[in-house]
């Protein structure tokens, strides 16, 4: 994908995520791997509300600012480089503390239960860290984080939020959205307290078939979509 485009893409998404309640004051961070030596993420301090796509840093694996203005929030970097690196299929990582997503991560079982369609489309692609440490500070946490992720799409962080990753960007911000419904609907149901009624194995893994090949033109799709309305209603994400 080209660059700009790029930048383009991760402006809408992240336009389209505080539209949708999924971000929290001016913190997480969404990135996208240019190559081996850098990648795009959104600079320290800007609300999601107002990114555009020249305000998305190019930054090294050092932490310094190769094009754009401002600074990398260290955070962004010891999670963001070290799973780029570490996770060949994570080109794309979104991380967010979105809520019901993050309210199931708070569970004492912390698990995305196979009740819903739409759970059932990231069935075998979970991981689980169960093991809270704090902030992310330094590269070990980043490690970590990338271990625990392995060759899943989804990583949920106990007490803390989670990680989505992809291919591409209209990839991982597709399954960023479905996952959150999924989880929204999972506490609404737990919220009855009545039992949960699982789909089970084989008509759930038989679901999942059906949805897989279609998942990468459904996601561009999906995220041409949301440009459009933002090239009515917000054009200027896209300068």
């Amino acid at each position: 994908m080209d660059i700009n485009e790029a930048r383009r893409d991760l402006a809408a998404t992240f336009r389209w995520s505080y539209q949708l309640g999924l971000s929290e004051g001016i913190c997480n961070h969404y990135s996208w791997s240019v190559n081996d030596q850098c990648f795009l993420v959104n600079p320290m301090g800007r609300h999601w509300s107002e990114i555009t796509a020249s305000d998305m840093l190019l930054v090294d694996s050092a932490g310094d600012v190769v094009e754009g203005e401002g600074c990398v929030e260290p955070t962004a970097l010891f999670i963001h480089w070290r799973v780029h690196q570490l996770a060949s299929h994570a080109r794309c990582i979104l991380h967010t503390h979105m809520p019901y997503a993050t309210a199931i991560a708070c569970l004492e079982h912390s698990r995305l239960e196979m009740i819903s369609q739409n759970a059932v489309r990231f069935m075998d692609d979970i991981a689980y860290d169960d093991d809270y440490g704090g902030l992310a500070h330094d590269t070990s946490e980043g490690d970590r984080i990338a271990k625990a992720l392995g060759d899943k799409r989804i990583l949920f962080l106990a007490h803390h939020g989670v990680i989505v990753v992809g291919p591409t960007i209209a990839q991982a911000f597709d399954d960023l959205y479905y996952l959150e419904r999924a989880c929204q609907v999972q506490v609404l149901a737990q919220s009855t307290n009545q039992r949960l009624k699982r789909i089970d194995d084989a008509t759930a893994r038989r679901a999942n078939n059906q949805m897989t090949g279609d998942l990468a033109e459904f996601s561009s799709t999906h995220l041409a979509a949301i440009r459009r309305i933002l090239d009515r209603t917000s054009p200027d994400y896209a300068e």
